[in-house]
């Protein structure tokens, strides 16, 4: 019997992947692969890598002590080819393999390159999701605009998840108006759980370290989960001593605590060593138990079965050119400072340096300090999604390309946000405690001491107000523009254009 090969990629670290559900061990030969081009197609974070890299190892092991012959070449085996299906046609030419099982991959670059491997190819839905893309696109058809809320309250109906019937518990379906506080110092608040890294993690340590010496991050300290296991106790050390604050405190900033209260899980759930439904069972049973706050809870099943799944289903509905649009014409190459570069503003060497230690940075730094910057500036949104894919360990393109191209750069046209998600410096002040040891005032509207976020804001609403002064969400800003004297607005303009000119020049801003 000829043998199949049934792929398993990095980021499908399930036993209950559809492509293991249709293999046969007594037969099929499974194969992962280290290979050079997805480590380098972005120029990844080193702490991304060695989480890929050490997962895929364990979980290789978990499938061999499972009954599977496994197929894995390192990235530093001489033979090892360079790609995926590289890879393939190799293992096919030596077993005699004319069929691969996929599991479907989550980036489009994947599915083109498994289309089109001289080799009979069958792709099967990844189903490790609540939701699919067809039903996205089911829920999506005859809609004029596809609000992420309302695809939200469809999941609850659909998962009875926080449901009372066919109400939603608590009489509301979304308690983001009390998750909007600044967090208090707390010298006692529990941080993710830690991981020693053991003999395989600290062997692919070092293979990082040799390879990939020149991207951008730190290696070490290494302390991520590697196991479905540990991510499981990561979870669990979130869901009972983090997760009753996450609702309050989940937009806070603070200088010296870098998660608060979040569960620094993503990266887990993304390569699949955490089930989606899992986690959110477990965080209703907190909330039924009496240790939770509804507005915890809800707040933290939106994140998953609401803005995961919808992104998802916006990435697959919009299709391959999705990360090339960029309906403001922006064209700013991306500022140095992203890539560690002297800064004066706080709020960006907080979050940018936060990124390079951690591979992490929790979704209001992402959204509101250095996406709000870029698009305040005008920098290129593909130059901006390539950043963000390279930069997180739990960034992968079906979650990261409509968090950025949509969400965060509005470069989609108004599919994913209902408006531009920019603000001036003051959204910071009140949101982080950044702004008091920033070189910048951020009272300080005009002139040379001027926070850049505050000049920035409205010479963006200027340069678009065609695009948006009509938005209805947007009139009231717009209005408070119009009502300041002529020559305030001319200054803020003018100085603004300063500092864009000094990014230009590659001048420290």
């Amino acid at each position: 019997m000829v043998r199949r090969l049934i792929l398993v990629l990095g980021d499908q670290l399930s036993h209950d992947l559809s492509a293991l559900r249709a293999g046969d061990p007594a037969r099929d030969l499974v194969v992962m692969a280290e290979v050079t081009e997805e480590g380098i197609y972005v120029r990844h974070h080193p702490k991304k890598i060695a989480l890929i890299l050490s997962a895929m190892r364990h979980f290789a092991d978990e499938l061999r002590a499972a009954g599977w012959e496994v197929a894995y070449p390192r990235l530093d085996d001489p033979q090892a080819a360079r790609s995926i299906t590289g890879e393939l046609l190799r293992r096919a030419g030596a077993h005699g393999a004319t069929e691969v099982i996929a599991t479907q991959p989550g980036e489009w670059r994947l599915i083109a390159a498994l289309d089109a491997a001289p080799l009979r190819v069958t792709q099967l839905p990844d189903d490790r999701f609540l939701s699919s893309p067809e039903a996205f696109n089911a829920w999506a058809e005859g809609r004029r605009e596809l609000r992420m809320e309302y695809f939200y309250r469809e999941m609850r109906r659909k998962t009875g998840l926080m449901m009372e019937g066919d109400k939603p518990a608590g009489g509301k379906w979304n308690y983001d108006h009390d998750n909007r506080k600044p967090a208090p110092r707390d010298l006692l608040r529990a941080g993710p759980l830690r991981f020693a890294p053991d003999t395989i993690t600290e062997e692919v340590l070092d293979l990082v370290a040799a390879r990939f010496a020149g991207h951008f991050g730190c290696l070490r300290p290494f302390w991520f989960a590697v196991t479905a296991a540990e991510a499981r106790r990561a979870f669990d050390h979130f869901a009972t001593h983090l997760l009753p604050g996450f609702g309050d405190y989940q937009d806070a900033m603070l200088t010296g605590d870098r998660f608060v209260h979040h569960s620094v899980i993503s990266m887990y759930l993304n390569i699949g060593l955490l089930h989606p439904g899992d986690i959110c069972a477990r965080v209703v049973t907190e909330w039924q138990a009496g240790r939770v706050p509804i507005n915890a809870a809800e707040g933290y099943v939106r994140q998953v079965i609401g803005w995961r799944e919808y992104l998802r289903g916006i990435y697959f509905r919009e299709g391959p050119g999705y990360v090339r649009r960029n309906a403001l014409g922006h064209r700013r190459a991306l500022p140095a400072v992203f890539w560690g570069g002297e800064t004066r503003m706080n709020c960006v060497a907080q979050t940018v340096g936060q990124t390079r230690e951690e591979a992490y940075a929790h979704h209001i730094q992402r959204l509101m300090v250095t996406g709000n910057f870029a698009l305040l500036a005008g920098v290129d949104p593909a130059q901006v999604h390539e950043w963000y894919l390279a930069v997180y360990a739990d960034a992968f393109e079906w979650v990261e390309a409509p968090n950025v191209i949509g969400m965060s750069q509005v470069a989609d046209g108004g599919i994913v946000a209902s408006k531009p998600y920019v603000s001036s410096g003051n959204y910071i002040a009140k949101m982080s405690d950044y702004c008091g040891a920033c070189a910048y005032s951020v009272t300080q509207k005009t002139g040379e001491g001027a926070c850049p976020f505050n000049l920035l804001y409205w010479d963006f609403l200027h340069r678009h107000r065609d695009r948006f002064g009509r938005n209805p969400r947007m009139g009231p800003v717009y209005r408070t523009w119009d009502r300041m004297a002529a020559d305030r607005r001319e200054t803020v303009l003018r100085d603004a254009a300063q500092v864009l000119a000094r990014l230009d020049s590659g001048a420290v801003v």
